[in-house]
C-alpha cells in the first residue's frame, strides 16, 4: 500500500469479508439462542448484513475495485472465539447472554471498521461512497444498542440463577 487510497481499498475489501464470513456465522448463534427477542434482534441483523455486504458491492463497483482478495483475520477470530463458547455453554439463560457478549464484540470490531472507513472516504473526496459507509456504521451502533438493551433489560438477570 503506498497512499491513502490503497489503504482505503484495503479496509473496504477487509469489511466484505467481515460481513461475508458474519453472515455465514448469524444462522448458528440464531439457532443457538433461546430467547425470542434475541433470535428477533439476530435475524434482524442477519437480513440487515446481507444489505450491508450489497452495499460494499456497489462501493467497489463506484470504486472501480473488486470487493473480494481479502481474509479478515479479525472477523475470522470472533467467530471462532463465540463458536467456541457455543460449544462451552451448558445452560440457556447463560447462552444468551454469552451470545450477546459476543455478538457485541463483532460490532464493536464493525462500528471500529466503518468508522475509519468514512472518515478516508471524506478525506479522499468520496462523498457519495461516505454518505453509504455512515449508513451502515450506523446500523451497527443501532444493533449494538439493541443487543445491550437486551442484556440489560433481561438476559444477563436471567444468567445470574
Amino acid at each position: 500500500m503506498k497512499n491513502l487510497n490503497d489503504l482505503f481499498e484495503h479496509q473496504i475489501k477487509d469489511l466484505y469479508s467481515a460481513e461475508t464470513q458474519l453472515i455465514k456465522a448469524l444462522p448458528k448463534m440464531i439457532k443457538n439462542s433461546s430467547d425470542e427477542k434475541l433470535k428477533e434482534a439476530f435475524k434482524n441483523h442477519l437480513e440487515e448484513t446481507k444489505n450491508q455486504k450489497e452495499r460494499l458491492e456497489k462501493i467497489c463497483k463506484e470504486l472501480g475495485i473488486k470487493p473480494t482478495g481479502e481474509k479478515c483475520k479479525a472477523m475470522e477470530g470472533l467467530i471462532k472465539e463465540a463458536e467456541s463458547f457455543i460449544e462451552e455453554a451448558e445452560d440457556d439463560s447463560v447462552m444468551d447472554a454469552g451470545l450477546i457478549a459476543e455478538a457485541q464484540r463483532v460490532e464493536h470490531y464493525e462500528i471500529s471498521g466503518y468508522g475509519t472507513a468514512v472518515r478516508y472516504a471524506k478525506e479522499l473526496g468520496h462523498k457519495n461512497i461516505a454518505a453509504k459507509l455512515q449508513e451502515t456504521l450506523d446500523e451497527e451502533y443501532n444493533a449494538d444498542n439493541k443487543l445491550d438493551k437486551l442484556a440489560q433489560g433481561r438476559l444477563n438477570k436471567e444468567a445470574i440463577a
